[in-house]
């Protein structure tokens, strides 16, 4: 995609689901183009239902842990894209990075809300982890549509 990565930072709430495996699956589907991290606004331990539907794909987000999006901020980070996928409303919540090319939201369902029995709430996880998925992927495909354009162009010159 490029020659240098793309930085890409996910936030949710509290760092604890969406973003971390957003932020796994960004890792693994981006054939190493990306320098990913993830954040949120009130951070709290890894949520067992996200380490659970991840473990299931082979990626274990067990031992990462929640960071803060305002300390981030306060260290100067800069990135390409920052992803927001929890509720719009908490969007206004995110500090304006310096730097950024584009500030994209993705709203998903926030595993910690979900009522039920294990079971339950765990399929609805990993329809969760589906949908981050399928935006992952539709994401990258459109990154790569302007290059895919401009050696199409180059090639018939």
């Amino acid at each position: 995609m490029a020659d240098k990565p793309i930085r890409v930072l996910f936030i949710c709430v509290h760092n604890s689901a969406r973003s971390q495996m957003a932020q796994a699956l960004l890792k693994q589907m981006g054939a190493g183009c990306f320098e990913v991290e993830s954040a949120g606004f009130e951070p709290k331990s890894i949520d067992p239902l996200a380490i659970a539907v991840m473990a299931e794909t082979g990626l274990d987000i067990s031992q990462n842990k929640a960071q803060s999006v305002f300390d981030l901020y306060k260290k100067g980070r800069i990135y390409d894209f920052v992803i927001t996928v929890c509720e719009a409303s908490h969007e206004a919540k995110c500090p304006i990075f310096p730097g950024i090319a584009r500030r994209l939201q993705w709203s998903f369902a926030d595993p910690a809300s979900f009522t039920g029995s294990w079971e339950e709430c765990l399929e609805k996880t990993r329809k969760v982890l589906s949908s981050i998925r399928e935006t992952i992927s539709q994401w990258l495909d459109s990154l790569e549509q302007p290059q895919n354009q401009e050696r199409h162009h180059e090639q018939k010159n």
